[in-house]
């Protein structure tokens, strides 16, 4: 807990048949099991434990029941950084047909489980979601193998058991935008793959791409081979480590982008074609992605490969590395050497990162800001962060839009603040990158105040260091 890390465990709805186990003798004794087809038993079947029944969470007692187990008197040795993974929740029968609960089987008010087998693995995550949020009163981490249309309001979901394949890391693409577009913005899959042992060139292009997944996991079968970075050498670990850097790096812009999720339901993860309809080529394209409006991703899945076939839609496109421009629509050959995954900053956004590297993002919480304005055609850009405690159920908050334009006086970017409650914070803006200007600029200060501020320029890159400016205030550098 004191180096800022949290805990996830896996609960199943299964219960071990053991008398001497007290949910089982609880279940038996309070009718919260689902039952047989004849309605005077409870159905039994195969999982992990032997022989076992299965919750019925349809069952507002059952729900009631599950939820309570989760207070710290009742989970004996839990504490408030552990959270829960929800797996085999289909729910998973190894003896049963198709591996799962017999149709007839009869859950509350008699409604057969072929009318809810659907449904019932998001009935476990709502038990376990209000579970948390009643025995912490802050934000649970629930992560569900089987999901519903609803299931988004209680967690994470990813693609289920892959493999350690090529066409295993292409495939997660169209299945995770696909989830995307369906309601489904908390996901992800599982990065090197479940079973089988990836190579160390597998391994990190699924590191590449994993870190603009949603939901981003290393994960592997308990008999494949350990896979964690440091075990492949270098340059290997370091190569996988910067990957890992650049979602941390991206966090705000990701934060910001979940907040978009759950007040409007866009997905974090986008199809070219949801940012640009209009563009045939793009209808059909499923090999590379947006991640939101701001950042376009072609993920290298070739083994071998050192280049990359990138579609760019219309507009300024810039390498998010060396800020390179490209412009649109075309198609361009672009170099991909292995410690690189060709990324692309859209021209006309403005981004936000934190750039200082550290061991888990409790840690970068008081981190300033770097703020990276990429200008369209016009020399313009806009963009956004949200910002709030990031753990409270209903927490006070704070939406920082951000604008770059243009006047008589020359280029300016300011900020225009949305509060909502009292949320404060102290951290600050301690670069500003602006990419892609044609005329050069050698001074920059703030609105209000005659003092200049530290200005750099390189060919088409400015960057203006430390104006120490408040991001979650109004402001104005000329």
């Amino acid at each position: 807990k004191a180096k800022g890390r949290k805990m996830v465990t896996i609960i199943d709805p299964h219960i071990k048949r053991d008398n001497g186990y007290h949910v089982h003798k609880d279940a038996e004794a309070q009718g919260l099991y689902v039952k047989d087809a004849s309605g005077s038993k409870p159905y039994e079947g195969w999982c992990w434990p032997g022989s076992v029944s299965y919750l019925d969470f349809f069952n507002p007692k059952t729900l009631a029941y599950w939820r309570d187990k989760f207070s710290f008197e009742e989970y004996k040795g839990s504490t408030d950084i552990l959270y829960t993974w929800n797996d085999m929740n289909e729910p998973s029968v190894f003896n049963g047909p198709e591996v799962t609960m017999k149709k007839d089987a009869l859950h509350w008010e008699n409604v057969e489980h072929r009318d809810v087998h659907n449904l019932y693995g998001m009935q476990v995550a709502k038990g376990t979601w209000h579970g948390q949020a009643k025995r912490l009163s802050k934000r649970p981490f629930v992560l569900t193998r089987s999901f519903f249309a609803g299931s988004q309001r209680f967690g994470a979901m990813w693609t289920g058991d892959n493999k350690a394949e090529w066409s295993h890391l292409r495939d997660s693409i169209p299945m995770l935008l696909t989830m995307g577009i369906c309601g489904f913005p908390f996901s992800g899959a599982d990065v090197g793959g479940f079973f089988g042992d990836p190579d160390a060139e597998l391994l990190l292009r699924w590191y590449q791409v994993g870190a603009f997944y949603p939901f981003f996991r290393g994960h592997g079968h308990i008999d494949t081979k350990r896979r964690e970075p440091w075990l492949f050498g270098e340059p290997w670990t370091t190569r996988i480590r910067d990957a890992i850097r650049t979602r941390y790096r991206l966090l705000p812009y990701v934060y910001t982008l979940f907040y978009e999720a759950s007040t409007h339901g866009s997905p974090v993860m986008r199809p070219l074609w949801m940012e640009f309809p209009n563009d045939a080529s793009v209808w059909a394209l499923d090999n590379e992605f947006m991640l939101g409006d701001t950042i376009l991703v072609k993920p290298v899945t070739q083994q071998g490969a050192n280049t990359a076939s990138v579609y760019f839609p219309d507009g300024l496109w810039y390498d998010f590395q060396t800020f390179h421009k490209f412009t649109g629509p075309k198609t361009a050959t672009v170099k991909a050497p292995i410690e690189k995954i060709p990324t692309y900053l859209k021209g006309g956004a403005i981004l936000t990162t934190k750039e200082r590297a550290r061991r888990n993002s409790v840690l970068m919480e008081n981190d300033p800001y770097t703020i990276i304005v990429a200008v369209d055609k016009d020399g313009l850009a806009t963009g956004s962060i949200f910002l709030d405690d990031g753990v409270s159920l209903k927490s006070d908050s704070v939406l920082v839009k951000l604008e770059f334009g243009r006047d008589t006086e020359g280029s300016w970017l300011q900020t225009k603040v949305e509060k909502n409650g009292e949320y404060t914070t102290s951290n600050t803006v301690e670069r500003i990158v602006i990419v892609g200007l044609s005329s050069k600029s050698s001074k920059a200060r703030i609105a209000g105040k005659d003092e200049s501020l530290e200005v750099e320029q390189s060919q088409s890159v400015i960057t203006i260091r430390k104006p120490d400016l408040p991001i979650a205030s109004e402001w104005r550098i000329q």
